[in-house]
Order: structure tokens, then C-alpha cells, then sequence
């Protein structure tokens, strides 16, 4: 992840301050709903959207969590147009905006790997009470960093019954240069900047837990199946971190799925569907197959 942000700045160049792709509509069939929904989580507010199948049986969930510097709705709205893909399955699904991301309206300072770990499960347990939930059939999908995060989440921890990652990535803490560790050595707190957004306030245990935090390691004590989900031209994330993911998974089940010839944001940005749309169609049959 060296030229993360590089990379980063050029592929995700549409996506603004919760702004999205004007080009990708998601029509809603009439036996699906979504909401609006703020889940209390103590000293902050997670802002989410729910999408609910209509139908009398509590139905599984699938939790979404975004990357570096973007929100709920995911990049060219990957994941808006991928809840109501999931719903005509039967399966609900929950995105929410981290700390500082989104429609939060909290300090970007306050996300770290312990705090998104922490948030996952606020969520899940608030799905979990629901009645229109099956909270033994949880899942999680997370894109770059959200697959560090649902990663780290589901090490050692039974709630979740699926995991799901778009190039879901083992190392973070090269986004944080030399001059922007001194900085936060300093001051507790350096700028993470973009081209296509405005900065975000990084903290310093932000980037001590990113260097110290060894995801890989948290990925072996994962019990339910991991499908890795990876463009076989990624020049952000390698494909080799989900290469290694599926080395140390004990879940026989588990699997990795290529998306040949799709980048970081699976060529969402082109006009051309098709690689998004093969990973859509695939990340469905994934939740269908394992919740």
C-alpha cells in the first residue's frame, strides 16, 4: 500500500463528502426498504442505512464497512447498489459511517483498529434485537481498509457468521509518512490528505495501532469463512494480502475470488459495470451460499 493515497486520489477522484457517482441509480423493487438509522454507541452516534427484504421471517444481515476516506455508500455507490442485490435474496444489510466519515458527526481522531473493532460489534448486537433480524446470521463486508477492520472484527469472535472482503488490506500504516509520524509524536494528531476531499485528522494511536496490530494474525483465529474478494490488477492493495488471508484460514469453506482484470475500485469509475457488476453477482452468491 505504499502509493495508497497516490492510487487512491486518482481511482476515487468522483467520490465527495458523501456526494456519490450520479451515474449508478439503484432502483428499489417494492418488496424492499431502507432507512435512515443512528445506533447509540455511547459517546458517539453511528449514523447507518438499513436495507430490509419485506417478508415475515427475520432475515441474515450483512454489516458493510468502507475504506480510507470515504463513507457508508462506498465508492461510485458500490455498496448503495449492492444492499438491494443482497435484499432481492432475502438478506438485509446495514452501512454505516465511521468517526469523521460520512454523516458522522464526530472527529475523525477517534477511528482507530480498537474503535472499529468496538463499533462492528455495537452494530451487530443493535441488528441482533431487531425483530425483522436473524442474529445468529450476521455477516460482514469490508472494501480496503473496512477489510482491515471486518478482519480484526471477526478474529476469535462467534457473532459473525460470514466474512467478506473487496481487497481487503493486511497493512495500513504506510499511509502515515515519516514527516506525518513526527508530526503526531508531537502533537498527538497529523493531517491525512487527498486530492479529491477534504484532509482528515489522524491521531497517533491511529497510526501506533496500525504499525502494531498484526492483522494476518488476527485473520488465523477467524472460525467463520472468508471469501476474498480481489481485482487482479490492484495497484493499491495486493493481491497477495488476500492471497495470504486464505493461507491461514481455517474455515473450510473459505475461498478466493478473483476479479480478473478489475482494479481497487473494480473499474467502477469507467462507465464500464461489468467487473463491479461479476463482483456484485458474486459477493450475493458469497452470503447466499454462508449465512
Amino acid at each position: 500500500m505504499k502509493k495508497l493515497l497516490l492510487l487512491i486520489a486518482t481511482l476515487f477522484a468522483i467520490v465527495l463528502t458523501g456526494c456519490m457517482s450520479t451515474n449508478n441509480q439503484v432502483a428499489y423493487r417494492s418488496e424492499i426498504t431502507e432507512q435512515s438509522i443512528l445506533i447509540d454507541a455511547g459517546n458517539l452516534l453511528i449514523p447507518g442505512t438499513l436495507t430490509l427484504p419485506v417478508g415475515n421471517k427475520p432475515a441474515p444481515v450483512v454489516i458493510m464497512e468502507h475504506g480510507t476516506g470515504s463513507q457508508k455508500d462506498e465508492a461510485g455507490d458500490g455498496y448503495k447498489m449492492l444492499a438491494p442485490a443482497l435484499a432481492e435474496k432475502g438478506i438485509a444489510s446495514l452501512r454505516f459511517d465511521f468517526p469523521g466519515s460520512g454523516d458522522s458527526t464526530s472527529s475523525y481522531l477517534l477511528y482507530t483498529n480498537e474503535e472499529a473493532i468496538r463499533e462492528t460489534q455495537i452494530v451487530a448486537d443493535y441488528l441482533a434485537t431487531m425483530p425483522e433480524i436473524d442474529g445468529s446470521r450476521i455477516g460482514l463486508l469490508g472494501w480496503s481498509q473496512g477489510g482491515t477492520d471486518v478482519l480484526l472484527a471477526a478474529s476469535n469472535n462467534d457473532t459473525y457468521k460470514s466474512v467478506a472482503t473487496w481487497a481487503g488490506a493486511l497493512i495500513i500504516g504506510d499511509m502515515a509518512t515519516k514527516e506525518m509520524r513526527e508530526e503526531a509524536n508531537k502533537t498527538g494528531k497529523t493531517k491525512l490528505t487527498f486530492e479529491w476531499r477534504d484532509s482528515l485528522d489522524l491521531s497517533k494511536d491511529w497510526i501506533d495501532q496500525a504499525d502494531n496490530m498484526d492483522v494476518l494474525s488476527y485473520a488465523t483465529k477467524i472460525k467463520a469463512p472468508i471469501g476474498s474478494f480481489h481485482g487482479t490488477l490492484d495497484n493499491t492493495v495486493p493481491f497477495s494480502d488476500s492471497e495470504k488471508v486464505q493461507s491461514v484460514s481455517n474455515n473450510k469453506m473459505s475461498k478466493l475470488i478473483p476479479i480478473e482484470g478489475a482494479d481497487h475500485t473494480y473499474l467502477i469509475f469507467t462507465g464500464d459495470l461489468s467487473k463491479y457488476n461479476e463482483l456484485k453477482e458474486k459477493t450475493v452468491e458469497w452470503f447466499v451460499e454462508t449465512l
